[in-house]
């Protein structure tokens, strides 16, 4: 009985850090080629590299989500 409460939790803490893994690579994704955009968009003066540069990091983040949770 007290091996299934033990296995039970460990299943949570695995399910939030994943969770909390998945949170991590959509907003690095997010942060990380949503600022490239920005410099871009500043270095060159234009205004849409920061929203190319969001995109990617979406699609970019939910690929790597993808990849690592969601194949089996």
């Amino acid at each position: 009985m007290n091996n299934s409460k033990n296995d039970d939790l460990n299943n949570s803490k695995n399910e939030e850090n994943a969770l909390w893994s998945i949170v991590g690579y959509l907003l690095s994704g997010l942060l990380i080629w949503g600022g490239i955009g920005w410099g871009v968009d500043q270095w060159l003066d234009t205004s849409y590299f920061l929203l190319i540069g969001l995109l990617l990091g979406a699609g970019a983040s939910i690929y790597l989500v993808w990849l690592r949770f969601g194949r089996d």
